[in-house]
Order: structure tokens, then C-alpha cells, then sequence
């Protein structure tokens, strides 16, 4: 009933654990980004169809796949290389998509991030709500920032169990993407306009609530700071112990390399005009 697709740049590290997930679905396509390691070969002998095109976005990449690729099932499931689902979320999208409405074209799940082992339920801010598993044609994937965005034609419904996202690369390549993914974020975050609606703050899509947010703390200064005293302090990210400390310290200096970036690009621009 599902077919399983997932996104690679030099992933041969995390991939095995995602494919391994994916036993159950007879139909595994990997969508990689001309990787120079051994992630084709990988995909290959556990049995997937490859696919390569160029990366120029999360949504650029999604949108070619569910454009250019023929699934064998109506349905797909969304993966980057470092998620894996597990037996229960896969037992319950089966339930879901035999059983939804025709009107029904995407669910939601939630992300459960783990760091270097340990899931971080309160320094990672869970849960994060992710648009992963659609009807093709139904959901048009946009490029926002590092990540991406959508818009869906027609009916979305929450599922219940935990999409797993462990990256096992280690800490420096960890910064280093996190570094390049501030520097998209930064560039993303010159061209918003002020088009925030309050009532969204309290929007019961939390998808829309997140957007909302993220946007007032993209106009906060010394916004490091402000995101750890939220993460560690308000949000109790404290309770996860010595890895949610440092998490949310890692964090809070991606959000500074954002504000960092941002400022220097708003420079630059006035001092070309």
C-alpha cells in the first residue's frame, strides 16, 4: 500500500539503518544527489531502485521525485537517510491509508530526535510535526530555507507513533551541517516580509504554529541566548541530563550563526545599493 522514498548525499553511514527500517515495503526508491561515497551500492544491494538528480533544495528534490518516479502504490513515504520508522509506525500508516477518506492526501508524524544516543524529548522541543507520507500530486513540496514547505490539496490527518531521526556521522559533521544549513536560513530570512498573523500562535495546526513562532524568534536580538533560555530553562530541556545541555548550548549557536549571517548579508546589500 506504500511505497518508500528516501534522500541521499553521501549517507552511506546512516543509510543501512534507515533501508533496514523499510523491510517491510516492497517498493524502496533512493533519490541521491551524485553522492562519492558508497550510498548507491548500499541502496542497491538492499534492493532499491536509484535514482540521481542535482540537489538545489528539500523542496525542489521532493518535488522531482514524486514527479519523475513511478510508484508502484498510491501512497509514499517521505525519508531522509538519517530517519528510520519503526514496526509500530509502520503497522499503523498500513491502518490509516486502507482505511482514510478519499478526500484524505497527506498525514503528519512526529519527529523523535535522538543525539549521540539519547532521545532529547525536551531539549529538540518534541514534537516536531513533519508532512511525510502523501498522496502524489496532492502536496507540492517548497523550498524554505535549509528545509521546506508545503501545500496540500485537499485533506491532512496526524498519525501517532514517532518517525526515529538519529544521525550517526558525529558531532563535527553534525556542526559543519548545521553551519551550512545557518547559512540557508540566513538568506531565507532577508527576503520575509512582515506577513505574521497572531492568531496563527495559537493556530491548532502545528505546523502553522511553528511557522508562526519561528518567525517572531527570527526578529528576536541576541536570539542565541533567547533560544537556550527557552529550550533549557522553559522548555526543561535541562531534564534530559548532560546531552540535553549540550544540545540546546549547539543549538542556541546555530540560531547566533543564523542572526550572525543575516546581519552581514542585510550589510552587504545596503552598502551595494
Amino acid at each position: 500500500m506504500i511505497s518508500g522514498i528516501v534522500f541521499t548525499l553521501d549517507e552511506e553511514v546512516n543509510l543501512p539503518h534507515c533501508l533496514e527500517s523499510l523491510k517491510p515495503c516492497d517498493d524502496v526508491v533512493v533519490v541521491d544527489s551524485f553522492s562519492s561515497d558508497q550510498t548507491c551500492k548500499i541502496a542497491q544491494d538492499f534492493g532499491a531502485r536509484v535514482f540521481q538528480h542535482p540537489f538545489t533544495g528539500f523542496g525542489d528534490q521532493r518535488m522531482w521525485a514524486l514527479g519523475n518516479v513511478a510508484f508502484r502504490h498510491s501512497w509514499v513515504l517521505i525519508l531522509d537517510a538519517d530517519e528510520r520508522v519503526t514496526a509500530a509506525l509502520w503497522s499503523e500508516m498500513i491502518q490509516r491509508v486502507t482505511s482514510c477518506s478519499d478526500d484524505t492526501v497527506a498525514f503528519r508524524l512526529k519527529r523523535r530526535f535522538h543525539w549521540n544516543g539519547v532521545w532529547l524529548r525536551r531539549a529538540n522541543l518534541y514534537p516536531t510535526w513533519v508532512v511525510r507520507l502523501v498522496r502524489p500530486g496532492k502536496v507540492t513540496f517548497v523550498n524554505r530555507g535549509h528545509a521546506e514547505t508545503q501545500h496540500v490539496q485537499g485533506r491532512m490527518e496526524s498519525l501517532g507513533e514517532d518517525l526515529i531521526d538519529e544521525n550517526h556521522k558525529g558531532l563535527v559533521a553534525w556542526r559543519e551541517r548545521q553551519r551550512h544549513y545557518a547559512e540557508q536560513e540566513a538568506h531565507h530570512e532577508i527576503t520575509l516580509k512582515n506577513s505574521l498573523r497572531i492568531p496563527d500562535l495559537w493556530s491548532t495546526d502545528p505546523l502553522v504554529r511553528r511557522t508562526a513562532w519561528k518567525f517572531i524568534g527570527s526578529r528576536l536580538s541576541s536570539r542565541g541566548m533567547c533560544y537556550f533560555i527557552y529550550s533549557y530553562v522553559f522548555r526543561s530541556g535541562w531534564l534530559d541530563g548532560v546531552a540535553g545541555l549540550r544540545f540546546c548550548l549547539e543549538k542556541a549557536r546555530f540560531q547566533a550563526h543564523i542572526q550572525k549571517t543575516s546581519r552581514q548579508l542585510r550589510t552587504e546589500m545596503k552598502s551595494g545599493c
